[in-house]
């Protein structure tokens, strides 16, 4: 399905300083300090991953020059701990637009959220020609209440939005292929432990706040460091991986890529992934994610139009979105061609 990117828009939570907050997050800032970045979003008190997407939506509409009555499917990723149990966000996202009887679909892979609702923008404009113009929301906000935003997956938690208008034959921002691996070993690794059905509720003086998150891994891997090294190994080895499937589809090599935009990642772990393609750190979205912080599912999109925004991307340049869902365990790739 030929489909482009005709405009975008964004929205963050208030802009902070890593260095002089890190010490309400953790007990040695130092650490902190480490992972590479500089500064993060947070949202205000009261701000919600519904106001920041549609927020988002609203910019991308208005840069569209289009109304959100010419919007022929709405469809939200969001990333991070829902607002409420039993509820849909893309509905509550669809309602803050004002839209009326829009289909909507909602999408929780988590960090790899942005590659699965693309694919179904596309789906749906193969499946209906009726289908002309997909909104595309994601959303990440942290819940301080699930988890401690720096001490995590080896990321610092940012809350930001990007929308995207998408639209069937459009020549600028191309779809071009995808590609998504899943290991199911790695299922419950990195899990929020207490607040779903199976441990509504954690046991008494106890929390998730209190448990590290990495005891999960630890203990699947019967805390031995040689499995754990080949985990980490098969982390880059699989974005290799699903790069070149997604460019095999599209009939590219990677002699061909411009740039490889990963998830706003510590700094060591993105390089391991430019590694694994072959590009230089020069050519990846590194320096975007030490000022953005990890935005979860919104990552990719945002970091794509800063690069075009700052003239670091021109038309007709290949270009890699990828990413990797830590709690499932999936590998996603997206082609977009400039």
């Amino acid at each position: 399905m030929d489909l482009g990117i005709v405009a975008t828009g964004m929205a963050f939570g208030e802009r902070h300083d890593v260095a002089e907050t890190a010490g309400e997050y953790v007990p040695d800032p130092e650490v902190v300090s480490g992972l590479g970045y500089r500064t993060y979003h947070r949202v205000a008190e009261g701000v919600t991953a519904t106001d920041l997407a549609a927020e988002a939506a609203r910019e991308a509409l208005e840069n569209a020059d289009l109304d959100i009555a010419d919007v022929d499917l709405i469809v939200v990723g969001h990333s991070d701990v829902p607002e409420y149990l039993g509820w849909d966000a893309s509905a509550a996202v669809a309602r803050a637009l004002g839209a009326h009887a829009t289909p909507t679909v909602m999408f929780t892979q988590v960090c790899a959220a942005w590659s699965v609702a693309l694919d179904h923008a596309a789906g749906a404009m193969a499946l209906s020609p009726d289908t002309r113009n997909v909104l595309v929301a994601l959303v990440n906000v942290a819940s301080e209440a699930h988890t401690n935003r720096m001490d995590f997956n080896g990321t610092i938690a940012s809350d930001g939005a990007v929308a995207a208008v998408l639209r069937r034959g459009h020549p600028r921002l191309r779809r071009l292929s995808s590609a998504h691996f899943t290991n199911p070993e790695y299922a419950d690794l990195f899990r929020v432990e207490y607040g779903g059905a199976a441990a509504p509720l954690p046991p008494p003086g106890h929390g998730n706040l209190h448990a590290d998150p990495m005891t999960g891994v630890y203990r699947h891997f019967g805390r031995d460091p040689e499995r754990f090294q080949v985990f980490m190994k098969e982390i880059s080895g699989r974005v290799a991986d699903v790069v070149d499937q997604a460019l095999a589809r599209a009939g590219r090599d990677r002699t061909q890529l411009a740039r490889l935009i990963y998830l706003n990642d510590n700094q060591q772990t993105i390089r391991a992934a430019a590694d694994a393609v072959g590009l230089p750190l020069a050519r990846t979205n590194a320096e975007l994610a030490r000022e953005l912080g990890h935005m979860g599912a919104a990552d990719q999109l945002i970091c794509l139009w800063r690069h075009i925004e700052a003239g670091e991307l021109s038309r007709g340049d290949l270009v890699a979105l990828v990413g990797v869902a830590a709690p499932g365990m999936h590998w996603f790739c997206t082609l977009i061609e400039v």
